[in-house]
């Protein structure tokens, strides 16, 4: 992160392979996330068990700043988080 003030945000997105996405950040840092862990251990399952299908993972838009899954913002994750390739 450049400027520890500047608020990080998902310029872009692109689907690789698996559960893994190409994020690009406003600052112009890229990062390759593997969602597959977080898919795979979140509990209560039914919360995110329709994403481990993988067509419905590829589903996703950049919304305000956001990668999300879902009309209503299903599964959402915290944009540092996401810069720092740990999605806990």
């Amino acid at each position: 992160m450049k400027n520890s003030k500047q608020h990080i945000s998902v310029s872009s997105a692109k689907y690789m392979n698996d559960y893994v996405l190409r994020i690009v950040f406003n600052d112009n840092t890229s990062k390759d996330v593997d969602f597959g862990t977080f898919l795979n251990r979140l509990i209560p399952r039914s919360i995110c068990e329709k994403y481990l299908d993988l067509d419905n993972f590829k589903n996703f838009q950049v919304e305000d700043g956001n990668i999300v899954w879902g009309k209503n913002w299903d599964l959402v994750f915290p944009e540092k988080q996401l810069y720092y390739g740990e999605i806990l």
